[in-house]
């Protein structure tokens, strides 16, 4: 099937407002995503005639709405190709459902004399949790490195897994744009004896997931990276290792029972999902889920692999040496993430300078300090592409950096 993608583009309204009289280049996508009309019109409806709680109430409004809610959870998992819904645990986000399996699992697992890898390419959410149970609980942690072109340096893998119990690693680099190997990776993981947990949150809104092909133990997303609200984002795990694992907050809706001495947990997926959920914004994270299954993940991968490669090239041919792509030239092993340095120009004044011609990029550190300090800088300038972008909005942004070598002299 042919997409045609200025109708894609035109199904998001905020594309279509203008300031000081010129339209507005997102080009963010990997902070956060534009909302289509089909998402915010399936929340306004819910809002509008079918809101009420969710698990607790007998009538039918209520009713409807946890029909509703868990329709919504039978759409993501069918998105990552779930063996079940009830496998699907809403988090507030992915830092929460990443979260959630260090403290859970790993506080369940892990000890003195163990180790958990990780590696060069992870965000904050990927690394700070573990370290924090790490400085409690005594493990090692251990780091896979990158090569020149900011791929996995994976030769010594074997070594690094050697008495390792999990190992935590990205689909996707929200700074580079690299692409591990994730089924690689799994199976090594599996080979060496340690759980293989995936932070999809930059891969899952870009490409085809599938979390049995992967073979993955654990796998997070979240829903304002794929055209959805924020506030909810999605843990998915294998339900055995679910099953086992304590809870990781406790209120309503968590328990079978509660008594003076103690209580039992709800079966998963109830069991972490303690207190009132984001209902409305769950509403939405389906609707999202099946705006994209409309168009299709192969061809919205297709889409920003032949605009990568169209934004690396006409970048370079433009600028030269001046500026400074960062990760893989391949687009095949990358996304639609462009950190870059241009010139002697300090990122933020890029950014600024770049807002003045309405092209909004990422300046800074993009929440992952360590992989700034192995590429030796402080923070990049970030063009992030998704599906309602075009070539005209990589042609607006080389033509803005041209206002930023007017401004400082170059």
């Amino acid at each position: 099937m042919t997409i045609d993608w200025d109708t894609v583009r035109a199904d998001f309204p905020i594309l279509r407002r203008e300031i000081d009289g010129a339209p507005i280049v997102y080009l963010d996508s990997g902070n956060t995503s534009q909302k289509p009309r089909q998402v915010i019109e399936a929340m306004d409806d819910f809002l509008r005639t079918s809101y009420a709680p969710i698990n607790r109430s007998a009538y039918r409004l209520a009713g409807e709405a946890t029909d509703r809610f868990e329709s919504a959870r039978a759409s993501v998992a069918r998105f990552v190709n779930a063996p079940s819904a009830d496998e699907i645990v809403f988090t507030k986000n992915a830092t929460e459902a990443l979260n959630l399996v260090a403290a859970s699992w790993g506080g369940a697992n892990l000890g003195p004399g163990d180790a958990v890898v990780l590696t060069h390419l992870e965000h904050h959410a990927n690394i700070v949790p573990w370290q924090m149970l790490a400085a409690k609980q005594g493990f090692e942690l251990r780091w896979v490195p990158l090569t020149t072109d900011g791929q996995l340096d994976l030769t010594d893998l074997d070594r690094l897994l050697t008495g390792a119990k999990a190992f935590a690693f990205t689909a996707m680099s929200n700074v580079l744009g690299t692409i591990p190997p994730v089924t690689h990776l799994v199976s090594a993981a599996h080979d060496a004896g340690a759980v293989a947990i995936v932070d999809a949150c930059q891969f899952t809104p870009h490409n085809v997931t599938d979390v049995q092909a992967w073979d993955a133990d654990f796998v997070a997303f979240s829903s304002h990276k794929m055209c959805g609200p924020s506030g909810v984002g999605a843990l998915w795990g294998r339900m055995e290792l679910l099953d086992a694992m304590p809870p990781y907050i406790g209120g309503g809706n968590m328990i079978a029972d509660v008594r003076l001495d103690g209580f039992t947990t709800a079966p998963v997926p109830a069991k972490f999902e303690a207190g009132t959920p984001p209902i409305v914004e769950v509403i939405g994270f389906g609707a999202a889920v099946e705006y994209l299954e409309s168009i299709g993940m192969a061809a919205v991968r297709q889409h920003e692999i032949e605009l990568t490669r169209y934004a690396i090239d006409t970048l370079g041919e433009r600028y030269g040496d001046d500026i400074t792509i960062q990760g893989p030239d391949n687009v095949e092993v990358r996304g639609g993430v462009l950190s870059f340095k241009f010139r002697d120009i300090h990122p933020h004044d890029i950014s600024q300078v770049l807002d003045q011609h309405n092209v909004c990029v990422r300046a800074g550190h993009h929440c992952a300090k360590p992989l700034m300090r192995v590429l030796g800088v402080n923070a990049t300038a970030r063009a992030s592409l998704y599906l309602y972008n075009d070539r005209s909005d990589i042609d607006a942004l080389a033509d803005a950096l041209d206002g930023a070598s007017d401004i400082f002299g170059f």
